[in-house]
């Protein structure tokens, strides 16, 4: 084994400039496949942010919604029908509503305020995320939390102590957390009747509501119950709401196809340039691999070699995109974008990446699978 590495390390030392393309070519395609999923992972996450920053095992909302960006107002009287079915142990109401943010210097940006019930604020925000300020601050007088990768659209500040207006009234945060961003608006949590009084929601009425069952109970079954007794309303489980949110908002956009495409091109183009590269350098070498034969190498030890040249090539092309994927996440780090390339999805690129290498050197196999030890002596 060490010397059928240590000949075909000698193989791709030989010819530079073809390995380095080989190489740049890896590089190039797992680099754009990573990116991509990368960037598409990050902006599945916005969409079902809202969901996904809640503690709860349930979420009711109108029976039409499928999109928890969506959601339309329902009777505050369904709470109380809620909490009185068996299995259910607690209910909160949140309200989400829109409004427009005027700050200091005349800057404006659209807003999704998230009200929900102190001390639990089970609508969020994630307390793991909090830098500035604590929970109980969003009881301040106007108080709204903001975050600090959205600073430069609210004015160049989104720190604790930052007035300006929502809807024409006054607010101020009074907590900031970093890394908590919103689809199609910047979020902005407080509490339940302040998120009505800036979107002007009559106290009738609540945009949907947070279920913990009770232990030992069965969460579908609970959902089930919901379903079936109260009319006007739809239970979720809290990861199914966020699915369906995202397949909403990708079938909405085209966000999905698009990404999509720009992988399958990516690895195309990635198969066809590697494999085109190693059948050419495959050419150059039908000489060594004729010489090989005739000093007693068989077609298994030529095939193996150039397996092991692909291996290493792909091992050596990883590691280097891994290292400008690395770069990337920092870079986009810095902007707010969060990239996160989770060991599965790290080892699922490793996997495309040895699959293109290893379809490139099927190519230089099927070339040299008939090349004869005799051929050597040709001129």
């Amino acid at each position: 084994m060490k010397s059928i590495i240590k000949t075909a390390w000698k193989f791709i030392r030989f010819d530079k400039t073809k390995s380095i393309g080989v190489v740049v070519g890896i590089v190039i395609s797992t680099f754009l496949i990573g990116q991509q999923i990368g960037t598409f992972n990050f902006l599945t996450g916005l969409m079902s942010v809202l969901v996904k920053n809640t503690t709860t095992d349930i979420w009711v909302v109108d029976n039409k919604t499928t999109d928890a960006n969506q959601l339309s107002l329902m009777d505050t009287r369904k709470e109380k029908e809620i909490k009185s079915l068996a299995g259910v142990k607690e209910a909160f109401p949140i309200v989400v509503t829109n409004g427009k943010a005027k700050f200091s210097g005349g800057t404006s940006a659209v807003v999704n305020i998230i009200g929900s019930e102190y001390p639990y604020f089970k609508a969020g925000p994630d307390s793991s995320k909090i830098i500035q300020g604590k929970l109980p601050d969003l009881l301040q007088e106007a108080g709204v939390s903001a975050d600090y990768f959205d600073r430069s659209n609210f004015g160049g500040s989104s720190n604790v102590g930052t007035y300006f207006e929502i809807n024409g009234k006054r607010a101020v945060i009074t907590l900031q957390t970093k890394g908590i961003r919103g689809w199609g608006g910047y979020l902005m949590y407080t509490t339940v009747d302040r998120a009505r009084y800036y979107g002007d929601i009559p106290s009738t009425n609540i945009s949907a509501l947070m279920v913990n069952v009770k232990d030992g109970e069965d969460v579908d079954r609970v959902v089930d119950q919901i379903n079936n007794t109260i009319y006007g309303v739809r239970a979720w489980r809290t990861s199914s709401l966020s699915s369906s949110t995202i397949k909403s908002v990708l079938a909405s956009t085209g966000l999905g196809a698009s990404t999509g495409s720009l992988v399958g091109f990516a690895i195309i183009a990635g198969f066809f340039i590697i494999g085109l590269t190693m059948y050419s350098s495959a050419l150059d070498r039908i000489k060594d691999y004729g010489t090989l034969k005739a000093i007693g190498a068989t077609d298994s030890y030529i095939r193996n070699l150039i397996l092991t040249q692909a291996t290493l090539f792909a091992f050596v092309g990883f590691m280097v995109a891994l290292v400008f994927l690395m770069g990337f996440k920092n870079g986009m780090y810095q902007t707010g974008i969060v990239i996160d390339f989770s060991p599965i999805i790290l080892f699922s690129i490793l996997i495309v990446t040895f699959s293109i290498s290893l379809f490139g050197a099927v190519f230089a196999i099927r070339r040299i699978k008939n090349v004869e030890p005799a051929s050597v002596f040709r001129g």
